[in-house]
């Protein structure tokens, strides 16, 4: 790649990240749970809806990693009520961003959107699963993790009185 392209390419990926914290920012003042396509610089910045609720979902995601990692360190022995309180504490943290993904994976804005939060619903479960210990046990596989791994969001859901929506 020339100096110009490397240029450019730092260029729309800062402008993209300066975007994505406006998208931040409007969803968590906003609690709406509009995808927020009509702010400034969204349609420059994301290819489309499916882009945008990717960069949302990743972040999410991050979040999520991050929270759980943090009420894991607090309390080694409780695996499971760690990862429900550490999807808690992301969920208040990004409360407009757990709103748009919600409200997208209950009525995609496309088909591309619900392919980018069935990806990404799937791998939230593994997460969660494993950061409780309970996948692999017994030779469990991808697929009962996830099932494991739904049921701690549900109960995450359950305990900050949020209907269960995924």
């Amino acid at each position: 790649m020339n100096r110009h392209r490397q240029h450019r390419s730092r260029e729309t990926s800062h402008r993209r990240g300066d975007v994505l914290r406006a998208v931040l920012a409007h969803a968590d003042s906003r609690r709406d749970g509009t995808l927020p396509l009509d702010l400034p610089g969204v349609r420059r910045a994301f290819a489309d809806p499916a882009d945008l609720v990717g960069a949302l979902q990743l972040r999410w995601h991050a979040r999520l990693g991050g929270c759980i990692e943090r009420e894991l360190l607090d309390r080694p022995g409780e695996p499971e009520a760690a990862v429900v309180d550490g999807w808690r504490a992301a969920a208040s943290d990004l409360a407009g961003v757990r709103l748009i993904l919600d409200a997208q994976a209950a009525q995609p804005a496309d088909a591309g959107v619900a392919a980018v939060l069935e990806r990404s619903s799937r791998k939230d479960h593994q997460l969660l699963a494993g950061m409780a210990g309970l996948a692999g046990r017994h030779g469990s596989g991808p697929a009962d993790a996830r099932a494991l791994g739904r049921r701690l969001e549900e109960r995450a859901r359950a305990a900050a009185g949020q209907v269960v929506a995924r």
